[in-house]
């Protein structure tokens, strides 16, 4: 499945904009078909945004269960006789889709796109109307998870992330046409032999009319200026290009290669029948034994774990507010982040492309561990993997959310790292048995880059039994905030100690998470948890223990931002670990960071 786009062959629309939206508080709108025709009660949604902080009430906002959106298109004229299809880059968690009365999709799993194919059902230069019914319930068998519970005052849904359950659709979603005999998946692998860049591709192809055996797949590569820098045939095929320009950290260089579905190619004017354009980023990523290397030099990660959250919008893809975080990395000196803890649009991908920024992409798999719940640790009264929570049928939808992101992702030179969860339970028999297949997935869908998952401390050293399975350790570690809390003296010796034991397993160790909830403008002398000057000092204290073992080849700290979590006791309007708060302005932690990345930076 190849993302919407605009060649010479291809044509998209955007359907962003305001819809028609209902929730549906009885559970009733399936059995009385509200999609064949206008929504009963509706009132006006924006597309894309999550629905929750639009509006007033607890009822909305902490809504769960069928979320219905419909909205009237008219197809252009001009697409008759090609195949039309409905792109959805996000449906948080699930969703089916109608075309006037007729189901026609229904994709398990948000933050990752799908594809729906119209061409039967609509009209060129006709009307159409679409429902779209997302769907937010968490179950075991979710990614991720959760549980509905009986309560004396109704049902409530229930899930162990540290980050609210934003839902609805998020991303844009595009109405498209391509020829009816089309190209269909494009993967680019690249290696580098001396000065020569080498850029692999391989293309499937679809064709839906007979007597299509004189297609020929053309693959034609320009450089960032538009010059033609090397040419092959086939569908599967190599480029090679002298004196290549490296995509690097902080300097990035993207090729366009151009591939053409042709028909009649022996012929002096063969006819161009599809067109696709992919961005190319030239480098390499390998692990040697505790370095990282990208395009054989090592690399050090700075930067943070992030979330997609925002102010009213919630995880809503907005261009204007990506350039703001982007703008805010650059300031701070910071090379990479993590997409905790689910991928990201696609369009902060291609703008990391494009500033040479580094991403581990991680799937959607947070709350497999039920000594967690939102963050804290304490037992949550379910067992994580058995017969009646995560089993057989939640590793088979993680399994296919990692091939779907790692079909998606794996053309981004940006991305380095695949995480396939974050803080799973990986202690005990159980989980080395769910995870271990799960890696083997990750490395058949993508052979190029290293698979690690994010470690939690109730796995500390000597106890996970997945981490064997990882490329990369990368850990989340909380020393002088939920563990030795205020005692930043046991901190450094705990944490050191711990990152000793880690460092004898030869492999790199990248601190994923450290951080302490701040509150903005809260001033402690001697320095007290919740204050800036707190915030300062732990920082600190965890700075000398990565500068102390080699081993540690990257730091991000939890997190980019404050963020929305669900309410509770241990959350003062949501997680307040932000270097930045949530409307991005500064803590004075800002300022450190930025003090030792830089000097991080100019020491390269």
């Amino acid at each position: 499945m190849l993302r919407p786009q605009d060649t010479a062959t291809r044509e998209r629309k955007n359907l962003s904009g305001l819809w028609d939206f209902q929730l549906d508080l009885q559970g009733e709108g399936r059995d009385q078909h509200w999609f064949a025709g206008r929504l009963p009660q509706a009132r006006r949604m924006a597309v894309p945004a999550s629905f929750n902080d639009l509006m007033t009430d607890h009822q909305t906002r902490d809504f769960f269960g069928d979320i219905w959106y419909q909205t009237t298109l008219r197809i252009p004229r001009g697409w008759a006789g090609t195949r039309i299809a409905l792109y959805v880059e996000s449906a948080t968690h699930r969703a089916t889709v109608w075309v006037g009365e007729t189901q026609v999709a229904s994709h398990e799993g948000g933050y990752l796109p799908f594809e729906v194919d119209l061409t039967g059902h609509v009209t060129a230069g006709e009307e159409a109307r679409v429902t779209i019914c997302v769907n937010n319930t968490l179950s075991f068998q979710s990614i991720p998870p959760g549980i509905i519970e009986d309560t004396p005052h109704g049902k409530r849904q229930r899930y162990w992330h540290d980050f609210f359950n934003y839902a609805g659709l998020h991303r844009p979603v595009w109405l498209t046409s391509v020829p009816t005999t089309y190209l269909d998946d494009v993967t680019i692998n690249t290696e580098v032999e001396g000065r020569t860049g080498i850029v692999g591709y391989a293309v499937s192809t679809v064709a839906t009319a007979q007597g299509e055996a004189d297609l020929e797949v053309r693959a034609v590569l320009r450089d960032a200026q538009g010059a033609e820098v090397a040419t092959a045939t086939g569908a599967e095929g190599e480029l090679r290009v002298p004196d290549v320009q490296l995509w690097q950290p902080g300097a990035a260089y993207l090729y366009d290669v151009e591939i053409q579905l042709v028909r009649g190619s022996g012929e002096p004017e063969a006819e161009l029948v599809d067109s696709f354009h992919q961005r190319v980023g030239v480098r390499t990523v390998h692990v040697d034994g505790t370095r990282f290397l990208i395009n054989g030099e090592p690399f050090y990660f700075t930067g943070f774990g992030m979330h997609e959250d925002h102010v009213t919008v919630g995880k809503a893809h907005v261009d204007a507010l990506m350039l703001r975080d982007f703008e805010l990395l650059e300031w701070i000196g910071a090379n990479s982040f993590r997409t905790s803890h689910y991928p990201y649009s696609e369009a902060v991908l291609d703008y990391a492309d494009e500033r040479g920024i580094v991403v581990i992409d991680e799937t959607a798999a947070v709350g497999l561990n039920m000594g967690l719940g939102g963050g804290i640790f304490g037992g949550q009264g379910y067992t994580t993997f058995s017969p009646e929570t995560a089993n057989e049928v939640t590793q088979q939808v993680h399994a296919q959310h990692i091939r779907e992101l790692i079909a998606r992702d794996k053309n981004h030179p940006s991305v380095v790292l695949w995480s396939i969860a974050n803080e799973p339970e990986s202690e005990t028999e159980a989980a080395e048995a769910y995870f271990e297949p799960l890696f083997e997935v990750a490395r058949a869908a993508d052979a190029t880059r290293p698979v690690g998952f994010v470690n939690v401390m109730l796995a500390p050293h000597g106890q996970c039994r997945v981490s064997q399975f990882a490329d990369v350790v990368m850990l989340n570690r909380y020393y002088g905030w939920y563990a030795d809390t205020g005692d930043l003296a046991a901190a450094e010796a705990n944490f050191r100690t711990e990152l000793q034991g880690w460092a004898t397993e030869g492999k790199p160790i990248i601190i994923t998470e450290y951080g302490a909830d701040t509150m903005p403008g809260l001033h402690q002398l001697p320095a007290e948890p919740w204050s800036e000057e707190y915030q300062r000092d732990y920082l600190e204290v965890q700075h000398r223990v990565f500068d102390s073992i080699d081993a540690v080849i990257g730091e991000q700290m939890w997190n980019f931002a404050d963020f929305a979590t669900t309410s509770g006791i241990m959350r003062v309007g949501g997680n307040k670990k932000g270097a930045f708060t949530r409307d991005r302005q500064p803590k004075a932690a800002a300022h450190q960071l930025r003090q030792r990345w830089m000097a991080l930076r100019d020491s390269e």
